[in-house]
This record gives C-alpha cells, sequence and structure tokens, in this order.
C-alpha cells in the first residue's frame, strides 16, 4: 500500500518502500499523513464505495428538478493581485503535508494511477461519441471522459482511450475504419441513457438500442448520427491518432490520443443567441465526471475578470513592488 500506515508499528511503508524500525512520526514532515487526515479522506470517498447501491441511493435526496444556474460572487470579492490564496485557505490547512507518489513505483498497480487521476482531474467534460465502421453495418455510442477542447483555429478536440491500437474499443475501432463520428456533450436530461451507454456490451451490440436516445441521420459531413435529445453536437474528421507505449509493461502499448477536427457544429435553438457565438450553459445544463462512479451537475457559477498587466499590476513598477512584498523588503530591489 503506497501510503504511510499512522501507528507506530516497527515496520512502515513509505511509498511502497519497506523501512524498518522506523516510525511516522520520524519521517520527513512531506511524507507523514496524519490519523485525522486519513480519516477525512475515507469520510469524503465513502460515496465510491457501494455494496448495495440501490438501497445507498434510496437514502440520498431527490434530484433537484427546480434547480437552476445561480451566479455568485468569488469568494474573495476584495482580493488583489499578490494576495495570494482566498480566505477559504485556513491556517490548518497550511499546516497538512503532501505525499510524493511516482507512479512507476514498482509494486504499484497502473490500477492506482487510473483511480486517482480520475479523481483529482475533476470535473471532466464529457464526450458522447457516435461512430459507425465506414461499411455502416453496426452503430456505437459510449461516453469518456478523458476529453476536451483543445483548438478553436481549426476546432480541434482529443479523446484519450486506454487501449492499443491492436486491441482498440469499440469507438476506437470505427474511428480508425471511418475516420469521422459525432461528439455530443451530455446534459442532464439524458445522463442516466448516456451512462447506460458505458455497458461493456460486445463489438456489434448497438448502444442505441440500450440507452434508448434517438439517432438523427441529418449530419452535413458524417455519416455517423448526432444524439438527437442533445443541446450540443459536434460533426468531427479524425485528425491523428498516437499511441503511447507502457512503463508499467515496456515493450506494449497502453494507449491511444484521438486529434478530431470539428466540422460542423448543431445547436439546440433555445440555446444558441442570437450572434450564433454563444451557448447558454442553463439550457445545456451540462454534467461532468468526477472520480469512481460519480458525476456533477453544474450549479454555481462565478465571474472573475482576467487581469491586465498595466492596469491590474501596475506594469513593470507595480511588478517590482510585488516582488519586494514578498521578499519583505517592501521595496521590490530584492
Amino acid at each position: 500500500m503506497p501510503f504511510l500506515r499512522t501507528t507506530s508499528s516497527v515496520s512502515v511503508r513509505v511509498l511502497g518502500k519497506k523501512h524498518s524500525n522506523l516510525i511516522p512520526n520520524s519521517l520527513p514532515k512531506h511524507l507523514r499523513i496524519s490519523t485525522t487526515a486519513k480519516l477525512e479522506a475515507a469520510k469524503r470517498n465513502r460515496h465510491s464505495i457501494h455494496t448495495d447501491f440501490k438501497k445507498i441511493e434510496e437514502s440520498r435526496p431527490d434530484w433537484d428538478k427546480e434547480a437552476r444556474l445561480r451566479v455568485t460572487k468569488a469568494p474573495n470579492p476584495s482580493w488583489s493581485v499578490g494576495d495570494g490564496a482566498n480566505k477559504l485557505y485556513n491556517a490548518a490547512d497550511a499546516e497538512k503535508n503532501h505525499v510524493c507518489l511516482d507512479p512507476h513505483e514498482p509494486g504499484r498497480p497502473s490500477l492506482f494511477n487510473y483511480k486517482l487521476l480520475i479523481s483529482g482531474i475533476i470535473p471532466r467534460p464529457i464526450g458522447f461519441v457516435s461512430t459507425q465502421p465506414s461499411d455502416g453495418r453496426t452503430r456505437n455510442l459510449a461516453p469518456f471522459s478523458d476529453f476536451n477542447l483543445v483548438n478553436y483555429d481549426p476546432p480541434l478536440f482529443i479523446i484519450g482511450f486506454s487501449a492499443p491500437l491492436a486491441k482498440p474499443n469499440d469507438t476506437l475501432r470505427n474511428l480508425v475504419d471511418s475516420r469521422e463520428c459525432v461528439v455530443n456533450i451530455v446534459s442532464e436530461h439524458f445522463i442516466e441513457a448516456a451512462n447506460a451507454a458505458s455497458v461493456d456490451a460486445p463489438y456489434g451490440v448497438s448502444e442505441w438500442e440500450i440507452s434508448g436516445l434517438t439517432p438523427a441521420y441529418d449530419c452535413v459531413d458524417v455519416r455517423a448520427a448526432r444524439v438527437r435529445e442533445a443541446v450540443f453536437s459536434v460533426e468531427c474528421k479524425l485528425e491523428s491518432v498516437r499511441e503511447f507505449e507502457s512503463r508499467a509493461a515496456p515493450g506494449t502499448m497502453s494507449g491511444c490520443l484521438v486529434v478530431l477536427e470539428g466540422t460542423r457544429f448543431w445547436v439546440r435553438e433555445d440555446a444558441l443567441n442570437d450572434d450564433q457565438n454563444m451557448i447558454d450553459p442553463d439550457v445545456l445544463r451540462p454534467m461532468a465526471r468526477l472520480g469512481g462512479i460519480a458525476y456533477a451537475r453544474v450549479r454555481d457559477v462565478m465571474e472573475i475578470p482576467r487581469p491586465k498587466f498595466e492596469e491590474t499590476v501596475g506594469g513593470i513598477a507595480g511588478y517590482e513592488r510585488l516582488k519586494g512584498k514578498r521578499n519583505g523588503n517592501g521595496n521590490g530591489s530584492g
């Protein structure tokens, strides 16, 4: 186990390495984990442990279907350049230690990295991808949270696949074959259906039937269907595929990065502004992925203007004052 024990046993595992006759308080400060911190983490992660999910779900409050997008102030509206963390970061937080983990430490399962990363890189947008092979004999629909926008001209998107080209999953197989797809953004009103499309069905079984969603075959540049229920969809062409070699099993490929170019945008009319350059988040109501089997909805929003170096910082003179303040001499000479 890659975490420190918190008892004063004679043998302690430090990031996977056994150190005899060593107790936690004698370890370097940055490697110590308090019992309180471990208990707090276990309490927060309780939602990811489900022996009887339906029983647990029944104890939870109903979905608030009346909830609307709420715009609030920032945590500290009076924050100024150089102030550092806001008031939500307190003295107790400052005293807590960080643990340095080596993702390729001998004995550390690669699954640990997967679980840690999907619980730490959150919230993640969901790319709901519709594909079919070039001969159109089957249709596939699957959600991916290793997904994001990376460029605007041309519009480029990325999807990560935890599968090599030699053993592709259905979406990757179809993408490489047909070189096209439709990426749909998942909204609250079909989250259960989108989740159902993540089923481990064999190739040739269509998730459209399992999800119950409606395929719309009206795309301009691709033959794959878009999700009719989606507020926002993008027709895409395959731009490139890059494979990655495993660190845990050198000589084997472990995953792929796919780059897609968007060629057409589909936006539901009530979500699109008059200039056709913005989508209303209160109509889109996007869902995001967290760790484990958890999803999140967007409810609270705040706005913070982007700073300008001359006006906000005060140019080079203001920057030098900030340097002096940080170094404790107040005159910017340090």
